[in-house]
């Protein structure tokens, strides 16, 4: 009896040391997609519905889940990033058009993230010249000082403390039966404002350069297939915990804003007007949520983009490369830190069209990514016996159809919204 439960035991601490192992991909690249832009898109779906887009969270879960499992499994057969396999599959002029308009596009998303960065000191009277030349020195000593396993460990660190939104919607105390059954209950307003909001909702959720980024992470990582099954449930729990905090996000500014009629713009307007409702603590709260978003993503999206382009022109990369092997992968890194932080540092400048643009441009890029995905996964002289099943393949077509209609409906209504 003892001897068995001893056996029990020891596989038991096997298979946690194991997980432990490969932990990191899933939930910081899950994570990451609640951003400076993603944290905006909860906060201003909160203030003006209140609960009623739950539902559509919900299901973005599984979106998400099936989407990054995917790229996690094309990474650990190959051994390849995205990058590479598109230009081998796909060759070079398709590859080089694909990078051009996800560089354009991430550089967009990397200055909302700094524009975070600006707005979550601003409620504590710090000036953005100093907080955004600071942060971005800190992001790229990290990047280009650090080792892997040191980089993991800091986008692992910014990941947990996404938990002060759950704690701040406690704080705040919403009404969690309402939430739970707007959460079962689809809720369709159908005016312009409405629609726009859900496509913003699964545009912040599924990104290009998330496909990318989990790919060339488990790469990196030296992860292979044995440790599939493992990253499976990581991916999905990663899918799971950042819709979490997403939920807490949205029932929060429900709770406060939404109630009393108030409207915003984004997250940094969401962290100044919860203080007189809600009480400093809350507001402070939400404010170092947004910090910790924007940074994560200040991290994540140069990382994402030099990975990419790396990999599609046959460029050396990695965090475990010093500049001489990795000069151009660096090089990306800082040129996508620099840019953004001047656009960002411009006197009196407005981030709404840029952000409009990057948001354009990653919905025109991201049906091609996901198919290009598919075409890949289904290849069995690429995956040989780890290619998509029949209902693997059906949840990614409807998952990849409905972001083909919501993300070309986006395209097209930011036109007509924002012209």
């Amino acid at each position: 009896m003892i001897a068995a439960i001893k056996d029990k035991w020891f596989k038991f601490k096997y298979k946690l040391i194991f997980f432990l192992g490969v932990l990191g991909p899933g939930i910081i690249s899950a994570n990451a997609d609640n951003d400076a832009g993603g944290i905006t898109t909860y906060s201003v779906v909160g203030a003006h519905f209140g609960t009623k887009m739950l539902w559509i969270l919900l299901l973005l879960t599984f979106a998400l889940a099936v989407t990054q499992e995917m790229g996690v499994r094309i990474g650990l057969v190959t051994r390849q990033g995205l990058g590479g396999i598109i230009r081998e599959t796909f060759g070079v002029k398709l590859t080089a058009l694909v990078m051009s308009l996800m560089l354009i596009a991430n550089m967009g998303t990397v200055t909302a993230e700094f524009a975070g960065v600006a707005a979550a000191f601003g409620i504590i009277g710090v000036g953005k010249y100093i907080a955004v030349s600071v942060a971005a020195a800190f992001v790229f000593l990290i990047l280009f000082k650090g080792s892997f396993k040191t980089t993991q460990k800091i986008f692992l660190i910014f990941s947990f403390f996404y938990i002060v939104y759950i704690i701040n919607g406690f704080v705040i105390g919403p009404d969690f039966g309402q939430a739970f059954k707007d959460m079962v209950t689809p809720t369709i307003e159908w005016n312009a404002v409405f629609l726009l909001m859900v496509i913003a909702l699964i545009g912040t959720t599924i990104t290009p350069w998330g496909q990318f980024f989990i790919q060339s992470y488990v790469v990196d990582k030296g992860m292979d297939i044995q440790h599939y099954k493992a990253e499976k449930v990581e991916v999905y729990a990663g899918a799971f915990i950042t819709n979490v905090v997403s939920f807490f996000i949205i029932i929060s500014t429900a709770a406060t804003l939404y109630k009393y009629g108030i409207r915003i713009t984004d997250a940094g307007d969401a962290a100044a007007a919860l203080e007189p409702l809600a009480g400093h603590l809350a507001q402070f709260l939400f404010a170092f949520g947004l910090f910790v978003a924007s940074m994560l993503g200040a991290f994540i999206l140069p990382t994402a983009t030099a990975y990419a382009i790396c990999e599609a022109f046959g460029w050396e990369d990695g965090f475990d490369t010093d500049w001489s092997r990795g000069k151009y992968f660096y090089s990306i890194i800082l040129i996508t830190i620099i840019l953004p932080c001047l656009v960002v540092l411009i006197p009196g400048i407005s981030l709404v069209n840029i952000m409009i643009l990057s948001q354009d441009i990653n919905g025109i890029l991201l049906p091609f990514v996901l198919l290009f995905v598919l075409k890949i996964i289904n290849d069995k002289s690429i995956m040989g016996e780890y290619t998509n099943g029949f209902w693997s393949n059906l949840v990614a077509w409807v998952t990849i159809i409905g972001i083909i209609v919501a993300t070309v409906v986006l395209v097209i209504s930011s036109f007509f919204v924002f012209s």
